[in-house]
């Protein structure tokens, strides 16, 4: 009989701590499909993991940075979220109009043929599955924020195509790498980040994309110094390490040869709590807009970020945005201290720090200990409303 799950962070703990043993048989190659190693199937790595689930549940936490060595899973643990991204609503007009347009600006904020579908009753948006837009290392300027059309230029028009930043809208960008890239496209990320929009133009030709996404970076700070200006940019920091344990590193291994062995059979065997983890995700997604923090956990988030120095008013937003998905993310609409406490590491971490370079991926011995000073939270409660 299967055990009855009480919240998404004690599923994705109990599926993380599964022990896969056995190998199995070889099975079917040179597939092209893509075939991500599960999420639930990575193990340790709480911290990063938990980062992740929460920059999906609440995009405005201002997304990921993980900072390790190589071959620690960070890559592999990004991608592997494919298989538990959440739906999202997207605009049916090549314009992006949205419902929540006509909300705030009324029916002549919308195009006209919006504007008539919204008076016959008709939607304006149709669900679709968040998508990881990945940025390639050797991408140009006019990959990532579109250039002139080339099948249009063959006719003598001038049209200006999309670019990976107006593909990334409502889903997760993700730039492995990102302390090495080149300081144009670093600008134009920073710009679209910032705006939600971004303006392109080539000539006498314009367009206006809108670009609202969850940035998530990962890097080797050995291989190159990250700017400033972008590390702000990123809400919650992570410091990926290697596996301490000796029984977890074996762990690793097996699962690693068993997914290269077989991929579908891996992918197969946790098949059920991925798919649970997934609707727990949206329904999480969901419900944080109803969540909310408690008086008192508002209080120790600022005393904490006073005691520290940090000067960001992006500190604020990225802990209590963090928090509010932590509470929801354990079955509950309010967030408490011990919800603060378990995300400040890596909503605070490194807030003081000009850059990070070399062996800088954690803040000062002070910071660290003043951040997990603070016993860790209760354990996972119950659901207080029911599941759909």
């Amino acid at each position: 009989m299967t055990e009855t799950v009480r919240s998404l962070t004690d599923l994705i703990q109990r599926a993380s701590s599964r022990r896969f043993l056995e190998v199995p048989p070889p099975g079917d190659f040179g597939l092209a499909e893509p075939l991500p190693f599960p999420f639930l199937a990575v193990v340790g790595q709480p911290e990063m993991k938990l980062a992740l689930l929460l920059a999906l549940i609440n995009p405005h936490i201002g997304g990921v940075l993980l900072l390790g060595p190589r071959g620690t899973g960070k890559t592999t643990a990004v991608r592997a979220l494919t298989d538990l991204l959440p739906e999202v609503e997207r605009s049916r007009c090549t314009y992006g109009c949205l419902p929540e347009d006509i909300v705030s600006g009324g029916v002549d904020a919308v195009c006209p043929d919006c504007a008539r579908r919204f008076a016959n009753g008709e939607p304006l948006t149709y669900s679709d599955q968040v998508r990881l837009i990945e940025l390639p290392l050797n991408a140009r300027l006019e990959d990532v924020v579109g250039g002139v059309d080339e099948r249009a230029a063959i006719h003598n028009r001038v049209r200006v195509s999309r670019g990976i930043l107006a593909r990334a809208d409502r889903n997760l960008l993700y730039v492995d790498e990102v302390n090495l890239l080149a300081d144009d496209i670093v600008d134009a990320i920073l710009d679209a980040a910032a705006q939600g929009i971004y303006t392109v133009q080539r000539g006498a030709v314009a367009a206006t994309y809108r670009a609202r996404f969850v940035l998530i970076g990962s890097m080797n700070p050995e291989e190159g110094r990250l700017r400033p200006q972008i590390l702000d940019r990123f809400g919650l920091r992570v410091a990926v390490q290697g596996l301490r344990r000796r029984a977890d590193r074996l762990e690793a291994y097996r699962r690693s040869v068993a997914y290269r062995t077989n991929p579908r059979q891996v992918i197969h065997a946790y098949g059920d709590t991925t798919e649970e983890a997934r609707q727990e995700i949206g329904a999480a997604r969901v419900a944080v807009a109803g969540s909310s923090l408690s008086p008192s956990a508002e209080r120790d988030g600022l005393r904490m970020i006073q005691r520290l120095g940090i000067d960001s008013l992006r500190a604020e937003i990225t802990l209590f945005e963090a928090a509010r998905a932590h509470a929801v993310a354990d079955g509950r609409a309010l967030a408490t201290p011990a919800d603060v406490r378990a995300v400040a590491p890596m909503a605070l971490r490194l807030r003081r720090t000009l850059h990070i370079r070399g062996d800088t991926i954690r803040g000062t011995a002070a910071e660290e200990t003043m951040l997990r000073g603070s016993p860790r939270p209760a354990a996972s409660r119950r659901r207080t409303s029911p599941r759909k």
